[in-house]
């Protein structure tokens, strides 16, 4: 029995010795290899840690190590593809099997380095992150709300612009059903892009909070879908809209009169106007015309409908940039020409609604229309009678 206690303590000491011999090892660098580029990690005792991507001692000694392909890596360090990664990250073109004249860029999985003069960006896909997330959004935003606070504020003062007289019973034809109905497809066509579009942009701030992650994934991927497919009948109503209203909104010489006197709006007393005012031409000019013609444009490339026209990063990036603000300032111009023909002028909905104004409407808003129609210059009743509709004036 005694001998077989000596027998195990002297196992036990061999054991002990050996661990020793390992740590040692371990602990103390080979006098002979250099410095490694990057200390590996060290654990507790001043043990390495395991770890794949560390720099080994067989590869310290190749003063090539940074420049080997991955193909050479794998030799050194399996698993380590840090020289694929490091081209990739530099803008490298690869191989894809996606047909290269449909995506000329499939190949490149990180937009290629840009330096752009006085800018710390060095990437063209971070630049446009940080127009959009730094600029657009935030200074879009504000613009919109300022434009709902004026009007809340000018609707809390003012209320609803009401007659000065009493309506007469007459009816002048003031739209007909066509005009009517190109108003009012190109009317809910910018409502749904613009709701589905205020979503996308800004929902993040207002409805993720609210209603999670996952509801509010699978609801701006379904917006993203109708404001896809909404953008292209939008784009039809707007150039119908365009055309069937262009011979009243060319300028006169009274619009500048009707400007600087701000139509009336203040003073409370209407400044004399045609079928439309200048107002109304300005929302023509600069809405439907100036920021229609950006805003489709842009959008037809976001959704690539655009013929010949090379889809690659830098111009889907400045398409979006371009509609983006376009929008904005579309939807903050619109939100006052909406105000005005629902709650904020009396008789003004209904005008778009039924086709028909009162004669005294007609009288106060626009003057010289009136006058042309009593004259007979433009006739009372352009569509044809019918039963149940309303007496001329």
């Amino acid at each position: 029995m005694f001998r077989t206690w000596l027998s195990s303590l002297g196992l036990a000491l061999a054991l002990v010795a050996s661990a020793q011999a390992q740590n040692k090892l371990q602990v103390d660098p080979a006098p002979a290899a250099p410095a490694a580029p990057t200390a590996p990690a060290q654990g507790a005792g001043g043990i390495k840690g395991a770890n794949i991507f560390e720099i080994r001692p067989d590869a310290e000694k190749d003063p090539n190590y940074a420049n080997q392909t991955n193909a050479q890596r794998s030799q050194v360090q399996p698993g380590n593809n840090a020289p694929v990664w490091r081209q990739v990250g530099a803008g490298a073109d690869g191989f894809t099997t996606y047909p290269a004249d449909q995506a000329p860029e499939a190949g490149n999985l990180i937009q290629k380095f840009v330096q752009y003069p006085g800018s710390r960006l060095t990437n063209a896909g971070e630049a446009w992150r940080q127009v959009r997330n730094n600029w657009i959004i935030p200074y879009g935003g504000a613009l919109m709300l300022i434009a709902a606070l004026a009007i809340g504020l000018f609707y809390y003062a003012k209320g609803e612009m009401k007659l000065h007289g009493s309506e007469t019973g007459k009816k002048i034809e003031r739209f007909t059903y066509f005009e009517r109905a190109a108003h009012w497809s190109n009317a809910i066509a910018f409502c749904v892009l613009a709701i589905s579009g205020i979503i996308m942009a800004f929902g993040k701030f207002f409805l993720l909070p609210v209603m999670g992650g996952t509801l509010f994934g699978w609801l701006t991927y379904a917006l993203k879908n109708l404001h896809n497919f909404v953008g292209p009948l939008f784009a039809v109503s707007l150039v119908i809209v365009f055309c069937t209203f262009l011979k009243d909104n060319w300028p006169s010489k009274d619009d500048l009169g009707w400007l600087l006197k701000g139509g009336g709006m203040f003073s409370g007393k209407e400044v004399p106007s045609g079928r439309f005012n200048a107002g109304e031409k300005v929302v023509f000019w600069g809405g439907v015309f100036f920021l229609g013609v950006i805003v489709v444009g842009s959008g037809l490339v976001l959704d690539k409908l655009i013929p010949g026209l090379l889809y690659v990063r830098e111009t889907m990036q400045i398409a979006n940039m371009v509609h983006g603000i376009a929008t904005v300032l579309m939807m903050a111009m619109f939100m006052g020409h909406i105000y005005l023909g629902t709650i904020g002028m009396q008789g003004a909905y209904q005008g778009m609604k039924t086709g028909y104004v009162d004669e005294t409407w007609a009288k106060e808003h626009h003057e010289l229309w009136y006058d042309d129609i009593k004259a007979g210059k433009v006739p009372v009743q352009r569509t044809p009678m019918s039963a149940g509709q309303p007496a001329q004036a």
